[in-house]
């Protein structure tokens, strides 16, 4: 699924947009109707038991399918340590620790790991019995694969369910689905959008922002769109810090500040994001500070910016072939820092 940075308009950013590449995406439309595990309910506690007389609550008569709803975005971690709290709970979270397991699988079986062999099909069939436990994590990863195949429908109906059980990253796919639908539906999208980015998904976070960027069928929101980038981008989402140092740079729904804009176009530079190499290369070059600037533009050049290769040549003749040599060598053993 196609991803768009700084929204291109007349009045804008001079810039123009980043092509990033097409990543997977997830969610959409109409409920999974893949097998459901039935999980019976406790008969409701005693009037007499001691939990109604302390007046706190009896957890253990959390009702099987409340409880299985509750967990079922729930890591191995979390798992595991709900399933200590009793043997009720225990008992009723069995089917989702069996898919966790089957989530191992399913994984290994995508992306070749631990001696096993690729193969799509395995781990889709170990995602889809993952998600029949009632795994949204399961349901997730089975989408991605459905659309990887072409087969949107089937991956929508998995993202809605794991969306409507509360899973972040499904709502965040499900609303970018919606606005790359045919028409695009603007109202379900912002609406998914903002219940993944009230929950924290950065990835949701900046598309909220791009959307209210550049309106589309809404009403365009440059402040608030400046708010949604900049919680992604203090959220380690690398496209958000670039495009937040362009508000800052542009003053477009914050006030101007150089010294922000630089502190985060450093930051999205520094974590690999190639246009803000470039662009703070640009910016070293003005300053003097040459050396610096190679390897900023040596690193925007490998990563195909066309406009970083020229001015790195003509810097280049600026440098002695000491400083040449130094900046190839740290442009070479350059690792980008981790998002977060």
């Amino acid at each position: 699924m196609k991803h768009r940075t700084w929204p291109r308009t007349s009045s804008s950013s001079p810039f123009s947009s980043f092509p990033f590449p097409n990543l997977p995406a997830s969610e959409s439309s109409a409920a999974y109707s893949g097998r459901s595990v039935r999980l019976r309910s406790r008969p409701p506690p005693s009037t007499g038991s001691s939990s109604s007389a302390g007046g706190d609550g009896d957890f253990s008569a959390l009702p099987y399918d409340v409880l299985a709803k509750v967990a079922a975005s729930f890591d191995q971690p979390n798992l595991r340590a709900a399933s200590l709290v009793c043997r009720s709970w225990s008992e009723a979270l069995r089917p989702l620790r069996e898919a966790m397991v089957l989530l191992m699988w399913g994984k290994r079986f995508k992306h070749g790991r631990k001696g096993v062999r690729p193969n799509a099909e395995k781990a889709l069939d170990s995602f889809m019995k993952a998600a029949a436990r009632g795994s949204t994590l399961a349901m997730v990863d089975a989408g991605l694969i459905y659309w990887e195949k072409g087969e949107k429908h089937k991956a929508l109906d998995l993202y809605l369910k794991a969306a409507e059980l509360g899973n972040r990253s499904a709502q965040c796919n499900l609303g970018i689905s919606y606005l790359q639908a045919e028409p695009p539906n603007t109202e379900q999208a912002l609406k998914w959008l903002y219940k993944a980015s009230i929950g924290g998904n950065v990835r949701a976070q900046y598309q909220l922002a791009l959307c209210l960027h550049r309106g589309g069928g809404i009403s365009s929101n440059i402040k608030e769109a400046a708010k949604w980038y900049m919680k992604a981008a203090e959220g380690g989402y690398v496209r958000a810090m670039y495009n937040i140092s362009l508000c800052y740079s542009f003053g477009e729904g914050l006030t101007r500040s150089h010294k922000l804009a630089r502190k985060w176009m450093k930051r999205a530079a520094d974590r690999g994001h190639s246009k803000a190499q470039f662009e703070h290369g640009l910016a070293l070059v003005s300053e003097g500070d040459t050396m610096k600037a190679l390897v900023y533009l040596e690193l925007a050049t490998r990563a195909g910016e066309q406009g970083a290769a020229h001015v790195k040549n003509a810097v280049i003749h600026r440098l002695s072939a000491a400083s040449l040599d130094h900046a190839m060598h740290l442009a070479n053993s350059w690792r980008a820092l981790p998002s977060n």
